[in-house]
């Protein structure tokens, strides 16, 4: 438990008090931080007068209650941040740092100039954030991104604290670099990580604090998506012949399939129920609202969809369960070819991926991420699999923009971007389509011209 002591520590008649903090580590090793405060007293007061109970006149008295409520509010204030930031024993300006805000807190509407202070705000101010669909308060996800972000900030700074105004181009290369170098994240989300600080940043200037002149110049950005894994119809047909004796496993492929045949991501697949499927004019739909875009997307109820629920919709399943599943099934029905793809895996500290037990648990201690290599298809398998499926499947059988009112793509340049179609695949459309108009040419009747033969000499 960590324990405040205050000292004279000057040779002078009269001087600031130290204050020292004391705690264990994990190891139940001693360590502590220290920092001068701003309460000035005489030294032999401190040494002779502050700790009697008695015999000591009204001014002495006066001056002890006032020092003694004046190391209360530092102690009490020093706790109570000690046990919120929780920071780490190497961290020697900790406590210097907080005490200068004890000092110098912050007014009503004012924001710290501190990165982690900043972070903090927004996962604070959550609920009253306008977001990307027009609304208010932050999604799940934005919420975690930013919680992920703060943890891996705090890690980064490690002893030192950086404001706002020191994220600039080299700030932001160098925070890359350890992300990507030390941290072995994949270079999608150490990107993704560096458009989260410029955020925070950007908010934090729109409050009055400084920042960089750099700042709309560290680049983040998102990278090209290289591994693009959907399942084609001969694949899905397998799964569906697959015969299997786990009932947890038909439940997940009731669902795969659905999704295959819906388009929609993980999130908004298996949240559905029937008060989603609906008539309208005769029509059997599907409707509903992205949780991610906020947008409204009603699809129709075609017969492989009414022949996969024809005896009701599969029963609830969390997400995690669901791709974990996804794998199993896909293993199962053979789905092994070896593709070049992204995974998460457990990695140890130079970013190789943990050896596994037989029953594919791994062995050792290490940190999740995402790591690239050439795997089994059914590994890198999840539950966005249905809606590339779904995307890349129909294209070239329906039209693009039908194609894109269910999977609510904003753009056509989104779209391609997103299908599982190479240039050969494009080539071969390409031949299709002018053999089917070379067919219906042929089948065209000719129209000749007789010559009128009384007109002939």
């Amino acid at each position: 438990m960590a324990t405040i002591y205050f000292l004279y520590r000057s040779t002078r008649d009269n001087a600031p008090l130290t204050v020292r903090l004391q705690d264990l580590d994990s190891t139940n090793k001693k360590f502590q931080f220290e920092g001068k405060t701003e309460l000035e007293v005489d030294k032999e007061f401190w040494k002779n007068t502050r700790h009697k109970k008695r015999n000591v006149d009204a001014d002495d008295k006066k001056e002890i209650s006032r020092v003694n409520d004046e190391l209360s509010k530092i102690e009490n204030f020093l706790l109570s941040e000690y046990k919120i930031e929780k920071p780490d024993p190497t961290n020697k300006d900790w406590l210097k740092e907080r005490l200068y805000y004890f000092y110098n807190p912050e007014k009503e509407n004012q924001r710290s100039d501190f990165v982690t202070s900043n972070i903090q705000h927004i996962i604070d101010s959550a609920n009253t954030r306008e977001n990307s669909k027009g609304g208010l308060g932050l999604s799940e996800s934005r919420i975690k991104s930013y919680k992920n972000l703060l943890n891996i900030f705090k890690k980064f700074q490690a002893n030192k604290r950086f404001k706002v105004k020191d994220v600039n181009i080299a700030f932001g290369k160098r925070f890359l670099d350890w992300l990507i170098n030390e941290q072995n994240y994949s270079e999608g989300y150490a990107k993704k990580k560096i458009d989260d600080l410029k955020s925070v940043c950007i908010d934090a200037e729109v409050h009055g604090i400084e920042t960089s002149t750099q700042l709309k110049k560290v680049k983040g950005g998102k990278t090209k998506n290289d591994f693009i894994i959907y399942l084609s119809p001969s694949e899905l047909k397998k799964i569906e012949r697959k015969n299997l004796d786990s009932e947890s496993l038909k439940n997940v492929r009731k669902w795969l399939l659905l999704g295959c045949n819906i388009g929609q991501r993980g999130g908004d697949l298996l949240n559905l129920t029937e008060e989603n499927f609906i008539n309208r004019n005769g029509l059997n739909i599907i409707e509903l609202k992205q949780q991610k875009t906020g947008k409204n997307v009603t699809i129709p109820v075609l017969p492989k969809t009414q022949e996969i629920l024809q005896e009701g919709l599969p029963y609830k399943i969390a997400i995690q369960n669901f791709n974990n599943g996804l794998k199993e099934l896909c293993e199962r029905a053979e789905i092994n070819q070896i593709i070049p793809g992204e995974k998460i895996a457990m990695v140890d500290e130079n970013g190789k991926e943990l050896p596994k037990d037989d029953k594919g648990r791994y062995i050792g201690k290490g940190r999740k991420r995402k790591i690239r290599g050439n795997f089994p298809k059914y590994e890198l398998i999840t539950s966005h699999v249905c809606r590339r499926s779904f995307a890349t499947n129909q294209y070239g059988e329906l039209p693009t923009p039908l194609i894109m009112q269910i999977t609510a793509h904003s753009t056509e340049k989104m779209f391609y971007g997103y299908i599982g179609k190479s240039s050969m695949d494009y080539a071969q459309q390409i031949a299709d389509f002018y053999a089917k108009q070379f067919v219906k040419e042929k089948k065209e009747p000719q129209l000749n011209i007789v010559k009128n033969v009384s007109n002939q000499n």
